[in-house]
């Protein structure tokens, strides 16, 4: 009996060790992924087969929403949704967005929803803060990626599957960041016009034409063997860029069979090409800092790297001031 009960172990842990073994060289990775993205794909490749080989995801993104707002369009459909990439600790950086040119209640007849993009962050206490200030304002989804540089990428296309899913029915969906400056009254009546039909298959900001950067130092620094081509194709600064909501759809799609990259205005750029889109270049996008003057910033749509302190001090000066020509 025992000599049974001892084989019968030894074949278990065989068994078991075996199963280990393979799955452990089958598992697949990436730098860009959590533990939802591998687990999925995982599953996903017991249901492949010869017939659909070539339609299936090459980069499935399978993140949970932590947390969502669902229902943000379902009363009133906006007429502009707003993406803000952010992280947790800035959260000076959300409130003044949301007491100056974020404000969802700036222009009467004209609906904006405006978000903040989050990844989960490796400190639960952050992640706990970034929940109870979600609670208070329902302006924050957050998915179950890790928050970092590197994947930005994943936050941006979270924001294109927030809009395809919870509010495809928005005219335009601006993509922009925490420390932007954006002049709500040249982006809302001279660009996108609301009393104009709205525009399809529309992209636009500051348009860079260049190519990867070799230098390993470099913040932007681009492997050949992630991106062996020697010329990016045409995109928009990641800084802030508009687009017709219909787009947020076809771009989330077109990056499911698109190989990831870090850098995220450029991997945009990349499935904006594969689409047939031409992002078109405007002026009135900044990606860098611009000293301040009323005249100035009057003529402006974006400016980069503003404090929340000089946020406010140009929201208010600019609203005070309206009356003044230049």
């Amino acid at each position: 009996m025992a000599s049974k009960v001892s084989c019968l172990y030894v074949l278990t842990v065989v068994c078991w060790a075996s199963a280990l073994w393979y799955l452990s060289i089958t598992r697949p990775t990436s730098s860009y992924t959590g533990h939802r993205q591998i687990s999925s794909i995982s599953i996903a490749r017991k249901n492949v087969s010869f017939g659909n080989i070539r339609t299936r995801p090459i980069n499935p993104h399978s993140f949970d929403f932590l947390i969502n707002e669902p229902n943000k369009c379902e009363k009133n459909v906006p007429f502009l949704v707003i993406l803000i990439s952010t992280t947790h600790k800035e959260f000076d950086a959300r409130q003044a967005i949301r007491e100056t040119w974020g404000d969802e209640n700036n222009f009467k007849g004209i609906k904006i929803a405006t978000l903040f993009l989050l990844g989960k962050n490796t400190d639960p206490v952050l992640n706990q803060m970034v929940e109870q200030e979600s609670q208070i304002f329902h302006d924050i989804i957050v998915e179950d990626f890790i928050d970092s540089y590197h994947n930005l990428t994943l936050k941006t296309l979270m924001g294109m599957r927030w809009v395809a899913t919870f509010c495809s029915k928005a005219k335009y969906v601006m993509k922009t960041d925490s420390d932007i400056f954006v002049n709500m009254d040249n982006l809302i009546y001279k660009l996108l016009k609301p009393n104009t039909k709205p525009r399809r298959r529309y992209f636009t900001g500051y348009v860079i034409n260049g190519g990867p950067i070799r230098d390993v130092r470099s913040k932007w620094y681009m492997p050949r063997d992630l991106y062996p081509d020697s010329n990016y194709p045409p995109f928009c600064s990641g800084t802030g860029y508009i687009f017709s909501a219909d787009v947020a759809e076809l771009i989330y799609k077109t990056s499911l069979h698109t190989r990831l990259l870090h850098l995220e205005d450029v991997y945009v750029g990349l499935c904006l090409r594969k689409l047939g889109i031409h992002p078109f270049q405007n002026s009135g996008f900044n990606h860098w800092k611009m000293a301040y003057s009323l005249c100035r910033y009057r003529r402006v749509i974006t400016v980069h790297q503003i404090t929340p302190e000089e946020m406010h001090r140009i929201w208010n000066d600019m609203s005070s001031k309206k009356h003044l020509r230049c």
